[in-house]
């Protein structure tokens, strides 16, 4: 056996031992590796065969039809091409079918998104980011931002969303998600939701909001009112004793404009509803009485400061 045969022996033999991992991913690579050299696609056969890899599989797996057409001259190349689709019939079309396929979806700030997917749809609000998978619509990824939820429950493939280290995990629901620099929020309107099945398996059910803070190994519950959740699609915002920093985060959001509380008021409670429609000049005015601050502009951007104190008499 000469160099070439040798080398191609063993790279066969590399290729087939990755081909038996249930994760293996490079198939666009075997493929362009078995086109390269007709000697390729004999040495992997050798390979599949020593290792116990059935011929009868090999000969009765389906071709998919997604390879590429090419013209009769080619026809010795394409051989590599054909065999590595019954490979991958043979050992593992299915786990390469669903292997994960993520694609991202982002906003801008004041722009909304509405995501129609196979059981659930996904509003998305404004400066917000999620990554989904093509193969698998019931999986998704909230990077960052605000997303609201409306979900078919599937009690043999629930809805499964990642949020930073947790998990949640739909049980027939419409639930909002919120993740940034102040940590995790869910808020459930309808249905429940389980934060973390495979660990604390907390339940979140119909007016519930769970907090989570970034640094802290606990999770807060507390109570909503399950009408006011999803409202910033109606241009409606409710708050139920807020920090004033999450109030500024939520406003930036949905108006487009970075709004941000100083360290003074920032951890102060804030309730009520701000309706986020109509002239964002004026929103932005109104601020101040509502909020009980003073409302500034500084370097572009709105910043919520304590008022002046009043000298006495």
């Amino acid at each position: 056996m000469n160099q070439q045969h040798e080398q191609a022996r063993e790279e066969a033999i590399g290729w087939a031992m990755r081909v038996a991992d249930p994760d293996f991913g490079e198939w666009t690579a075997l493929t362009r590796w078995l086109e390269a050299d007709p000697l390729h696609a004999a040495a992997f056969e050798e390979a599949l065969a020593a290792g116990d890899a059935a011929d009868a599989a090999l000969k009765a797996a389906p071709v998919p039809s997604a390879l590429p057409v090419v013209s009769r001259p080619a026809r010795r190349r394409i051989a590599g091409g054909l065999l590595a689709a019954a490979i991958i019939g043979a050992i593992g079309w299915t786990a390469f079918e669903h292997q994960a396929a993520p694609y991202t979806v982002a906003t801008r700030p004041g722009e909304t998104r509405t995501l129609r997917l196979e059981g659930a749809t996904i509003a998305l609000n404004g400066n917000s980011r999620i990554t989904l998978d093509r193969h698998d619509p019931r999986r998704a990824t909230l990077e960052s931002g605000e997303a609201l939820f409306d979900v078919r429950h599937d009690p043999d493939h629930p809805f499964r969303l990642t949020v930073g280290d947790a998990k949640l995990e739909d049980v027939g629901t419409r639930f909002d998600v919120t993740q940034d620099g102040r940590g995790l929020r869910v808020a459930v309107a309808e249905g429940a939701v389980l934060y973390n099945p495979d660990r604390e398996a907390v339940r979140i059910t119909a007016g519930a909001v769970l907090r989570e803070r970034p640094g802290e190994n606990q999770v807060m519950l507390g109570q909503i009112d399950p009408a006011g959740v999803g409202g910033w699609r109606e241009g409606r915002l409710a708050f139920q004793s807020a920090p004033l920093a999450t109030v500024a985060a939520d406003l930036t959001r949905s108006l487009g404009v970075t709004i941000r509380a100083a360290p003074e008021v920032a951890a102060r409670p804030f309730t009520g509803v701000i309706a986020t429609h109509g002239d964002r000049v004026r929103l932005i005015a109104d601020l101040g009485p509502l909020l009980d601050v003073k409302v500034r502009e500084d370097h572009g951007s709105v910043l919520l400061t304590a008022k002046a104190m009043q000298p006495r008499s």
